[in-house]
This record gives structure tokens, C-alpha cells and sequence, in this order.
């Protein structure tokens, strides 16, 4: 009876006083803790930005909590069961009688466990074909206009302006981004499918450069993520990956069309030195010159040698001028000696005739005369007119190939004191030479 009545004035705590105590003493106890182990229940961040999920190991769990402020200075993507170790305090949670860990800092539990994270992610792109070479695409040889997508300040996209302006200036469209942190790779793989689909004005670009400088690998982190190696897998531009220095490695460089060591060295990929081209242009246009005239002196010297074998044209229209002349007597010549035959002949029949029939033949033979003599005469001046057409154009080709035509155009013949024509600059020496211009002959020496 004595022992009941003794707990009856046993002083009696209310629930919030017994959970305020121990607030008070898990705080006191654990007000600063490093905690190891592998998160649990990761469903990403609440809606209010914050972070509620579970560290455990092989025996035990813990509850955490990660305020967005904290979540966001987090260099890496956190996700179920990547190992890390957690700064911060612990306490408890009235509402629902448990303690947990406030977390101020997180990191990786050592590299191992990024790179172990990092090996499995890259084992699993690669399965599906992200980074076959048969799918990459060939750079644009001179785009009109570049993508960066990189911080907006710092030396990297100062670099690459810089090296595209000296190598060749070209329209260069910035997309600012975080590269760093969480919500990076978020940023980075939404500016490039802004670039995919940009259309009019800006202009889309012809290739896309995501950069950014060296760092550690939780610094570089982003870059591994997924949802950026698939926006670079579905992107229709090409893509030139510069993160970090040369021998950092994310998987952004195994499925980009082309990793460069650095961002200097993305812009030298990019585009071409323009002074060198404007070089080779120029060396193309002198070789092009000198190989037009050539063929042209070949050219000249051919129809020259062809010339020197044809006669004058107008020695070739005064024979034929000659025979015309010939015929044309030959004809009218013919002419009255046919019909002074066929008179003969009619007489001759005139003579065994009657006399009726004797006006009758000779009236219808007259006139057989005549008509065969019109359309002799037809013919013959018909033929007369071809000819003379055809001597024409013979006369007018032989004119075109003249090498007086040649002189004309303002050409010069050249020849030594012993007559050999000279072609050749090579062939000039010392000597009396003799020009031929198409008005006469000069003589001059050669010093």
C-alpha cells in the first residue's frame, strides 16, 4: 500500500517536457558529429527544396534531415546508395519520437566511392550505345556561329573568346550556366536543348562548346551526371567537350562529338586560322594564273604552227575567184554553140519534111530550146551562188586562223637573227631580234 501511494507523488513530466529534455541532452552530447554510411531512401529534394532521407550501415539507421540552403553547396548528385559522410548535429524530432542528424556538409566517403558510382553509371550508358563512335557527329569545317555553355564569369569563357577571335571571328551565342553544385547539371542539360531549338533570330548554331576549368572530381561531378550525357546524345549539333584539363575525365567526354584537353583548345578545334587560308587561297589563285597562261601561250604557239602550213586566204579566194570565172565562160560559151547544133539539126529535118509539119516541129523544138536552156541556165546560177556561199565561209575561217588576225589582237612574233621563233622567256639571249607586228617589222638588240 505504501509503495503505490509512493508513486502517486512521484512527480508527473507532460510529453513535450520529456521531449524537450531529450533535446537537450542528444544536442548536448552530439552537438557537432561527422556520421559515415550509405544514404537510404533517396527521393530526391522535397518541394520545398529541402532533403529528407535515411544513413545506415549494416546494422542501424539513421534519420536525416539536409536544409536546402546546405543541399544546394552540395558538389555532387546525391542518390540512393552512394556512400558519403555527413557534418553535422544531432537531435531529435518531437513529432515523432526519433532523433536524427541536421547535416550542414556532405562528401563522398573518400574517391572510391564516386569513382565505384562513376565506373557503374559509364558501364550502363555504354550499354545502350551512348558513346559508339558510329553515332558521333563530324564538326562543321567554318561555323558562322558557336554555342558556349559555361559560367559567365571567370577565365574560361574569356579564353575562348579571346582564341576564336584571333583563329576566326565568328558570331558566338553564351548560355550561362552553374558548373558546379546542385542544379548544374540540370542547367547545363537545358542549354542544350535550348540550343537544339532555337530557330530564326538568335540563329541556331553550328556547333556547341560546353566548358568550364579544372576542379576536383566532386567540383567536376556534374558533367557525370545522366540527364546531361543523354541531352548531349539527343542533341542534332555537333559538340565539343572542354571540362576541366587534360587529365580530367567525365562521361560528358565519351559521348560528345569531340573532347578537347581544355577550353583554349575547344576554340582551336572550333574553327580554322584564317590567315592560313587566306594564304592558301592566294597561293591557288598564283598557280591558277600561271597555269592559264600556259595553255595559252600552248595555245598560241599551236596556231601559229598551224598557220605557218595553211596559204594566205587571199590566194585561196583569187583561185577561186579564177575557176568561178572559167566556168562562168565555159557556160555562156556552150550556150550559143548547143543551140546553134540543135538549129543545124532542125534544118536536117526540115529538109525531109513537108512543110506543115516542118513549122510545127521546128516551132515545138524552139521552144523545147528554150525551156531546156532556162532551166539550164537556173541551175547553173544556183550553182554559182553555193559556191560563192561556201568560198565565203572558207574565206572567213581562213581570216579567224590567220596569224595576221593574231597580230592584230595586239600579239608579237618574235625571232632571232637566225629566224627560230622564240616562245619562252628562257629562250631570250643576247642577240638582234626581229618583232613582227601586224603593221610591220621592227629590229631590236638584247643587251
Amino acid at each position: 500500500m505504501s509503495e503505490i501511494t509512493a508513486n502517486h507523488n512521484q512527480f508527473a513530466y507532460s510529453v513535450s517536457e520529456i521531449s524537450t529534455a531529450l533535446k537537450r541532452v542528444v544536442e548536448d552530447n552530439f552537438g557537432q558529429v561527422r556520421v559515415r554510411g550509405e544514404i537510404s531512401g533517396w527521393r530526391g529534394p522535397h518541394s520545398s527544396g529541402h532533403a529528407y532521407f535515411r544513413l545506415k550501415d549494416d546494422k542501424s539507421v539513421l534519420e536525416a534531415v539536409c536544409w536546402r540552403g546546405s543541399l544546394g553547396k552540395t558538389a555532387f548528385k546525391l542518390e540512393e546508395g552512394l556512400e558519403v559522410i555527413a557534418t553535422g548535429r544531432v537531435t531529435t524530432y518531437p513529432g515523432s519520437s526519433k532523433y536524427q542528424i541536421v547535416i550542414e556538409s556532405l562528401e563522398p566517403a573518400g574517391a572510391g566511392a564516386l569513382m565505384a558510382l562513376l565506373e557503374k553509371r559509364k558501364a550502363m550508358l555504354a550499354a545502350e550505345g551512348l558513346f559508339d563512335e558510329k553515332r558521333k557527329q563530324p564538326l562543321p569545317f567554318m561555323p558562322q556561329t558557336i554555342g558556349v555553355i559555361t559560367s559567365p564569369t571567370g577565365a574560361v569563357i574569356r579564353d575562348i573568346l579571346h582564341r576564336l577571335s584571333d583563329r576566326f571571328p565568328c558570331h558566338v551565342l553564351v548560355w550561362p550556366v552553374a558548373v558546379q553544385g546542385e542544379g548544374a547539371a540540370e542547367q547545363i542539360a537545358a542549354a542544350i536543348h535550348g540550343f537544339n531549338a532555337l530557330s530564326g533570330s538568335p540563329p541556331k548554331p553550328d556547333l556547341i562548346i560546353v566548358a568550364r576549368g579544372g576542379g576536383s572530381l566532386e567540383d567536376l561531378w556534374a558533367f557525370n551526371e545522366e540527364i546531361i550525357v543523354r541531352a548531349v546524345a539527343a542533341s542534332r549539333i555537333p559538340l565539343i567537350s572542354a571540362v576541366g584539363h587534360e587529365t580530367d575525365t567525365t562521361l560528358i567526354d565519351y559521348v560528345s562529338d569531340c573532347r578537347a584537353p581544355t577550353p583554349t583548345a575547344a576554340a582551336e578545334m572550333a574553327v580554322p586560322v584564317l590567315a592560313d587560308w587566306l594564304l592558301t587561297i592566294m597561293e591557288h589563285g598564283t598557280r591558277l594564273f600561271a597555269a592559264v597562261t600556259r595553255s595559252l601561250e600552248q595555245t598560241s604557239e599551236l596556231v601559229t604552227g598551224l598557220a605557218r602550213g595553211l596559204p594566205h586566204p587571199r590566194r585561196l579566194m583569187e583561185a577561186a575567184i579564177q575557176r568561178l570565172d572559167d566556168w562562168s565562160e565555159r557556160l555562156y560559151t556552150s550556150l550559143p554553140a548547143m543551140l546553134l547544133q540543135k538549129q543545124q539539126q532542125l534544118a536536117v529535118a526540115h529538109a525531109k519534111l513537108q512543110p506543115h509539119n516542118v513549122v510545127q516541129s521546128l516551132t515545138r523544138h524552139a521552144q523545147d530550146v528554150i525551156a531546156h536552156s532556162e532551166r539550164i541556165e537556173r541551175l547553173i546560177m544556183r550553182n554559182i551562188q553555193d559556191r560563192e556561199q561556201k568560198l565565203s565561209g572558207i574565206l572567213q575561217l581562213l581570216e579567224s586562223l590567220s596569224p595576221v588576225r593574231v597580230l592584230e589582237r595586239g600579239f608579237v612574233m618574235v625571232r632571232d637573227s637566225a629566224g627560230k621563233l622564240i616562245t619562252r622567256a628562257a629562250g631570250l639571249h643576247k642577240d638582234t631580234l626581229t618583232l613582227t607586228f601586224h603593221d610591220g617589222i621592227k629590229t631590236v638588240h638584247t643587251d
